[in-house]
């Protein structure tokens, strides 16, 4: 399968016709290898408008949805970041020129991944994902979908950092951005999108009499 020509078909059929103006994003995303952050047996489906398998319970986000949330973060070089189940945003936002940090949980998932973000400059980390490592963040970006963005993802931020996510409690979810403020956090939706939900992070259910 020709990549090259599949990445660079991905950036202009999903990506520059879904209102990614920002041209540091698309560049990166004709940089990026895709294909080296899902399982090789998924590999011809990299450039598809869907979530790619990594491991069983790990996806890709799909490319529409990525370059979106990452319009929305509005990435800057030499900001930290931190890609949260997100190794292909994590490898892009790198490529743009942002410190990055990716946290995994799943050994499986650490396996396909761990060759290809080092090779993007991404430092790897593994853990709870519920507990992001380290903090004071201008950026933290999650590939997958969560029932309601995390307090702990949030107070990982530093004033003015942003959290890119998308929060699904059903067929469609909502990504969203919030900026943490000196006082508050600010919050606004984005786009629809319908990423799978990360496993631990699906609505828990409640109590009733």
């Amino acid at each position: 399968m020709d990549f090259v020509s599949a990445r660079l078909n991905m950036v202009e059929s999903q990506v520059r016709t879904n209102d990614v103006t920002d041209f540091e994003i698309q560049d990166a995303m004709r940089r990026v290898a895709r294909e080296r952050f899902c399982a090789p047996a998924r590999a011809f489906a990299a450039y598809a408008e869907v979530p790619v398998e990594i491991c069983p319970e790990r996806w890709l986000m799909g490319p529409r949805e990525v370059a979106k949330l990452l319009q929305a973060a509005a990435p800057k070089a030499g900001e930290k970041a931190l890609a949260i189940a997100a190794p292909y945003a994590g490898a892009v936002l790198a490529s743009i020129g942002l410190d990055v940090t990716a946290q995994e949980s799943d050994a499986r998932a650490v396996a396909v991944l761990e060759t290809a973000l080092g090779d993007y400059g991404v430092k790897l980390k593994a853990g709870d994902l519920a507990v992001p490592t380290g903090g004071d963040y201008d950026l933290i970006i999650s590939e997958g979908a969560v029932a309601e963005a995390p307090a702990a993802w949030i107070e990982a931020l530093k004033v003015g950092g942003r959290l890119a996510v998308v929060e699904r409690d059903g067929p469609v979810g909502r990504a969203r951005l919030y900026v943490r403020t000196p006082s508050a956090v600010a919050t606004r939706e984005v786009f629809d999108a319908a990423p799978p939900v990360l496993a631990g992070f699906e609505r828990r259910p409640s109590f009733q009499f």
